[in-house]
């Protein structure tokens, strides 16, 4: 069978339409990647977000409803993120698997939100990217160990929300392929503050319904270090002035 019409899947899928079907598959995958795809969609569409409906996922890929593009909805977005962030926790992580793109990341949960940042999150990455970074692992343990982000509780993230996972439909604004997980809120604001992509109406909107403290934002580049790090793993050394620079900036 020939397959659709290729979509955008970036470097950790392969998408294509298939009438109004959507299927993502990869040639090199690790085990129950598709299969917590789909756990995070269903647990994001219980918290009020629009996402695809998953009708099929196994271990060589996941078949979704086609969202059918839409205008822009900056306004529309905030208000569902402002409300996957207020679905509040009692502990930090998830019982089922987590990974960032195709990067596994160790499962279970937490009422320590520092340790269980280090040892779950940025640990395995570094770990992961030591030879790449050299000298740059000092800079990240250290600031692992001097920054004291503020602490506003366990919340629901996205846990990959950079602007190519947002999709605009015709029903309103979507999001795609989380890494579903519950942790401060930051470090969905991190992601999306790394690459831009996000419009001054956007915040503006987001800041009402949730307003981010200077303290808060002081955080940002200390919860940047787990999506920069794991660029390194996949893109390379051409990220690791980057880890450096936001090392130093929690200091």
């Amino acid at each position: 069978m020939r397959p659709g019409h290729r979509l955008s899947g970036g470097s950790m899928g392969e998408v294509y339409r298939v009438g109004e079907l959507v299927v993502k598959t990869h040639p090199a995958v690790p085990e129950g990647l598709f299969e917590a795809e789909a756990a995070g969609l269903a647990r994001l569409a219980e918290a009020g977000l629009r996402v695809p409906q998953v009708v099929w996922a196994g271990s060589c890929g996941i078949v979704m409803s086609y969202l059918r593009p839409g205008p822009d909805d900056p306004e529309g977005l905030a208000g569902l993120v402002a409300g996957l962030h207020a679905c509040r926790g009692v502990h930090y992580g998830w019982e089922g698997q987590v990974f960032l793109g195709r990067f596994q990341l160790p499962s279970g949960t937490s009422a320590d939100w520092g340790a269980h940042w280090s040892e779950r999150r940025i640990f395995p990455l570094l770990q992961a990217t030591s030879r790449q970074l050299g000298g740059v692992v000092e800079d990240v343990e250290r600031a692992l160990a001097e920054h004291e982000p503020l602490l506003e509780g366990p919340c629901l993230i996205h846990g990959d929300l950079w602007s190519g996972n947002v999709h605009m439909s015709e029903e309103g604004a979507a999001v795609l392929d989380p890494s579903v997980q519950w942790a401060e809120r930051g470090v969905d604001l991190a992601m999306m503050q790394l690459f831009g992509g996000f419009s001054p109406r956007f915040w503006d909107a987001y800041r009402t319904s949730m307003p981010i403290p200077p303290a808060l934002e002081r955080s940002i580049s200390y919860y940047q270090l787990y999506y920069l790090l794991v660029h390194v793993h996949f893109f390379g050394r051409s990220y690791v002035d980057a880890v450096r620079r936001a090392a130093r900036a929690c200091l």
